[in-house]
């Protein structure tokens, strides 16, 4: 008996038969594809701008301010606005070719050539403190002003919590004429001038005056020669007809003379002004006009130097030893007597938006005009790997932080500049 074949059992899911009418979905699907896709809609709000990055306060901060003494004196204020106690090295630094006389107990100087060059403290501030600390120095010429930044470092001393400065400032001392030399005398000049103007007209006047009475002499002897011997008549004689007057012209030596005094004057008189006038140029201003935004300034350590946007203070400059750059970790390429050179720069933004730097417009000047930018990488791990140009700083803001620059040789950078855009005229800072 025939046994009726059994329908292969499928394995899939069923097999759905699409309605009467419905479209296939290969042809929806076609279709679909073939439809152009609509744009998105542009969003309603416009991206943010990158913002400042939020800085944390420094648990330290410092204060220094000068004394009212015959000497310089300096008063230093650590405090400590944490709640927990630190360790703190607090440095001072001195004006080339000043000495400490006096240190508050704990300090200690060190310095080259017989000068000081720093005062050290290095302190253990309980929370919430605050620790006063002094120095004093030798007096200087009356008038002179001294200025000692200072700032408190880690406890290993490598990175900033806080820095300040002040400017003692002596009694001013009388100020002292300096008269010109007598050749310079712009009075003194045209009274010569005048004095050689009326010799000149005087010796003119007395020349045509003997001039006159030589001729009136030479006339009358000459008319007094007659027929009679030279006896009177009391007829009066004939006038006899004279010859015509020439003109007579001064000498040439006296025209000589006049024209050298003249020129004389003329030559000291512009000379006297042109002096005058170069003195008053001053070669340091950098140019206000053209691609320059602002004035460019310069000054020592530890003053305060604004230009177009941003207040610069450098605090310090610490170089290592020549040769050591290539062991310090974070550095980009070193030549093989390199050395790191860190700046503890405070910058604070004088304006009233947020302002973007650069690290490739900050220069160390070497020796020679030579100079090299910021080392960002070792900036970076200088600063605990935080980029301090990767964000702008905001509006008012301050921060005090390293910049490290490779030099080679070993003369230390003579001078940084400082710059918040391309287009600003920025600061220089004199490091001797």
């Amino acid at each position: 008996m025939g046994v009726a074949p059994r329908a292969a059992a499928t394995t899939g899911p069923a097999a759905v038969a699409p309605l009467p009418g419905a479209p296939s979905p290969v042809a929806v699907a076609a279709r679909a594809s073939a439809e152009p896709t609509p744009p998105s809609a542009p969003p309603a709000v416009a991206p943010p701008s990158p913002t400042p990055a939020a800085r944390l306060p420094q648990p330290v901060t410092v204060a220094v301010a000068p004394e009212s003494s015959p000497a310089p004196r300096y008063r230093i204020q650590v405090r400590n606005v944490g709640n927990s106690p630190i360790e703190t090295t607090v440095r001072q630094e001195l004006p080339p070719g000043a000495s400490a006389t006096a240190i508050t107990g704990g300090g200690r100087s060190t310095g080259v050539g017989g000068s000081t060059k720093e005062v050290t403290w290095r302190l253990r501030l309980p929370a919430h403190s605050t620790a006063t600390l002094g120095t004093a120095l030798a007096a200087t010429a009356p008038g002179q002003a001294l200025t000692a930044p200072a700032c408190a470092f880690t406890s290993d001393g490598s990175r900033p919590y806080d820095c300040a400065t002040a400017t003692w400032q002596g009694a001013a001392a009388p100020a002292e004429v300096t008269e010109a030399p007598v050749w310079r005398r712009y009075p003194v000049l045209l009274a010569g001038l005048a004095v050689l103007l009326l010799l000149a007209a005087g010796g003119v006047w007395l020349w045509r005056r003997r001039r006159g009475r030589r001729r009136v002499t030479a006339a009358a002897l000459a008319s007094g020669a007659g027929p009679d011997g030279g006896r009177g008549t009391i007829y009066p004689r004939p006038a006899a007809p004279s010859a015509p007057r020439r003109r007579r012209t001064p000498p040439v030596w006296l025209l000589v003379v006049t024209a050298v005094a003249v020129l004389a004057g003329v030559v000291g008189t512009a000379g006297w002004t042109a002096t005058r006038r170069v003195a008053a140029i001053d070669t340091q201003k950098q140019p206000t006009s053209g691609a320059w935004r602002g004035t460019g300034v310069s000054g020592p350590i530890g003053v305060p130097l604004r230009e177009s946007a941003f207040e610069f203070t450098v605090y310090r400059m610490t170089c290592g030893a020549s040769g050591t750059a290539r062991s310090t970790d974070g550095g980009g390429a070193a030549p093989a007597s390199g050395r790191r050179c860190q700046a503890t720069v405070g910058v604070r933004n004088i304006t009233g938006d947020q302002q973007p730097w650069h690290g490739q417009l900050q220069r160390a000047y070497l020796p020679g005009g030579r100079w090299v930018s910021t080392d960002e990488s070792a900036t970076r791990s200088a600063n605990l790997g935080r980029d301090v140009f990767a964000d702008p700083m905001a509006a008012g803001s301050r921060v005090v932080l390293p910049l490290v620059f490779t030099v080679d040789g070993r003369e230390p950078p003579r001078q940084l500049e400082l710059r918040s855009g391309v287009f600003s005229a920025g600061v220089r800072v004199d490091m001797h």
